[in-house]
Protein backbone atom coordinates (compact mmCIF):
# COMPACT_ATOMS: atom_id res chain seq x y z
CA UNK A 1 0.00 0.00 0.00
CA UNK A 2 2.87 2.19 1.21
CA UNK A 3 4.13 1.52 -2.63
CA UNK A 4 0.72 2.38 -4.30
CA UNK A 5 0.66 5.64 -2.24
CA UNK A 6 3.93 6.51 -3.68
CA UNK A 7 3.65 6.41 -6.88
CA UNK A 8 0.35 8.29 -6.88
CA UNK A 9 1.79 11.01 -5.39
CA UNK A 10 4.68 10.62 -7.83
CA UNK A 11 1.77 10.99 -10.42
CA UNK A 12 0.79 14.34 -8.93
CA UNK A 13 3.71 15.74 -9.01
CA UNK A 14 4.73 15.00 -12.37
CA UNK A 15 1.14 16.11 -13.33
CA UNK A 16 1.39 18.89 -12.16
CA UNK A 17 4.82 20.16 -13.44
CA UNK A 18 3.34 19.14 -16.45
CA UNK A 19 0.13 21.65 -15.91
CA UNK A 20 2.40 24.12 -15.41
CA UNK A 21 4.55 23.85 -18.21
CA UNK A 22 1.52 23.67 -20.59
CA UNK A 23 0.57 26.97 -19.45
CA UNK A 24 3.76 28.30 -19.20
CA UNK A 25 4.97 27.46 -23.20
CA UNK A 26 2.46 28.31 -25.67
CA UNK A 27 4.93 27.36 -28.93
CA UNK A 28 3.93 23.34 -28.04
CA UNK A 29 0.52 23.05 -27.34
CA UNK A 30 -0.33 19.31 -28.35
CA UNK A 31 3.02 18.54 -27.03
CA UNK A 32 1.76 19.51 -23.35
CA UNK A 33 -1.25 18.28 -24.12
CA UNK A 34 -0.01 14.83 -24.89
CA UNK A 35 1.69 14.52 -21.54
CA UNK A 36 -0.93 15.51 -19.56
CA UNK A 37 -3.03 12.81 -21.72
CA UNK A 38 -0.14 9.98 -20.91
CA UNK A 39 -0.21 10.64 -17.17
CA UNK A 40 -4.13 10.32 -17.22
CA UNK A 41 -3.50 7.32 -18.71
CA UNK A 42 -1.36 5.95 -16.25
CA UNK A 43 -2.94 7.34 -13.67
CA UNK A 44 -6.06 5.33 -14.79
CA UNK A 45 -3.67 2.42 -15.20
CA UNK A 46 -2.43 2.38 -11.49
CA UNK A 47 -6.57 2.92 -10.28
CA UNK A 48 -7.64 0.05 -12.33
CA UNK A 49 -5.07 -2.42 -10.92
CA UNK A 50 -3.75 -3.00 -14.19
CA UNK A 51 -0.65 -1.31 -13.88
CA UNK A 52 1.80 -2.46 -10.98
CA UNK A 53 3.41 0.36 -8.51
CA UNK A 54 6.93 -0.65 -10.06
CA UNK A 55 5.66 -0.49 -13.44
CA UNK A 56 3.93 3.03 -12.57
CA UNK A 57 6.94 4.20 -11.15
CA UNK A 58 8.92 3.28 -14.62
CA UNK A 59 6.22 5.34 -17.01
CA UNK A 60 5.96 8.44 -14.26
CA UNK A 61 9.77 8.34 -14.56
CA UNK A 62 9.92 8.06 -18.35
CA UNK A 63 7.28 10.67 -18.43
CA UNK A 64 9.42 13.02 -16.45
CA UNK A 65 12.50 12.40 -18.99
CA UNK A 66 10.42 13.62 -21.76
CA UNK A 67 8.82 16.53 -19.68
CA UNK A 68 12.94 17.61 -18.58
CA UNK A 69 14.62 16.98 -22.18
CA UNK A 70 11.38 19.35 -23.44
CA UNK A 71 12.61 22.10 -20.70
CA UNK A 72 16.54 21.76 -21.46
CA UNK A 73 15.49 22.25 -25.42
CA UNK A 74 13.21 25.10 -24.53
CA UNK A 75 15.88 27.13 -23.12
CA UNK A 76 18.04 26.18 -25.45
CA UNK A 77 16.21 27.91 -27.71
CA UNK A 78 14.24 30.80 -25.39
CA UNK A 79 11.01 29.22 -25.21
CA UNK A 80 10.44 27.89 -28.63
CA UNK A 81 10.95 25.11 -30.29
CA UNK A 82 12.49 23.81 -33.50
CA UNK A 83 10.82 21.60 -35.88
CA UNK A 84 13.58 19.34 -35.40
CA UNK A 85 12.99 19.37 -31.35
CA UNK A 86 9.55 18.66 -31.64
CA UNK A 87 9.84 15.90 -33.65
CA UNK A 88 12.17 14.29 -31.36
CA UNK A 89 9.82 15.05 -28.58
CA UNK A 90 7.11 13.22 -30.38
CA UNK A 91 9.63 10.44 -31.15
CA UNK A 92 9.77 9.95 -27.50
CA UNK A 93 5.85 10.59 -26.68
CA UNK A 94 5.16 8.17 -29.48
CA UNK A 95 7.35 5.53 -27.72
CA UNK A 96 6.55 6.41 -23.77
CA UNK A 97 2.76 5.57 -25.10
CA UNK A 98 3.91 2.61 -26.20
CA UNK A 99 5.27 1.62 -23.24
CA UNK A 100 1.96 2.54 -21.43
CA UNK A 101 0.03 0.63 -23.91
CA UNK A 102 2.01 -2.56 -23.47
CA UNK A 103 2.61 -2.33 -19.50
CA UNK A 104 -1.26 -1.80 -19.38
CA UNK A 105 -2.05 -5.07 -21.69
CA UNK A 106 0.37 -7.35 -20.06
CA UNK A 107 -0.34 -10.08 -17.47
CA UNK A 108 0.91 -8.11 -14.21
CA UNK A 109 -2.42 -6.85 -12.32
CA UNK A 110 -3.05 -5.66 -8.82
CA UNK A 111 -5.88 -6.21 -6.64
CA UNK A 112 -7.44 -2.96 -6.34
CA UNK A 113 -9.28 -2.75 -3.15
CA UNK A 114 -13.28 -1.89 -3.21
Amino acid sequence: MKRLTYVLAAAGAVCVLTMATAFAADNAPGIQQRELNQEHRIEQGVQSGKLTPKEAGRLEAQQARIHQNEARMSAKTNGNLTAKQKAALTHQQNEASKAIYRKKHNARQVNVGQ
